[in-house]
């Protein structure tokens, strides 16, 4: 089964001032997404965010900063990517 995943203009924008290599790694994980769904256990930190059942998160890049992506489950063939920036502007009780 695959899976749609949308991605907002406010997110296209967040991830077109991202560096290139942090760039290639969301669309890899959106393409892992869209073949495998939502739970991506090989993507490093990945998890579902507490309090929101629907809501799942990982790291794109480690280092300084870090960046992550995080995206919700809508119904059973759509995703939609909510954030797209570093970890330490990520406030997941706001984005979710």
């Amino acid at each position: 089964m695959t899976w749609t995943v949308r991605i907002p203009k406010r997110v296209v924008k967040q991830v077109r001032r991202l560096p290139k290599i942090v760039m290639d790694a969301v669309a890899e994980l959106v393409a892992d997404l869209e073949s495998d769904g939502p739970v991506q256990k090989f993507w490093p930190n990945y998890g579902k965010i507490t309090g929101k059942p629907t809501c799942h998160h990982c790291h794109v890049q480690k280092g300084r900063p870090t960046y992550v992506v995080v995206w919700r489950v809508i119904d059973d063939e759509t995703m939609e990517v909510l954030y797209v920036g570093t970890h330490e502007g990520a406030d997941y009780g706001r984005i979710c």
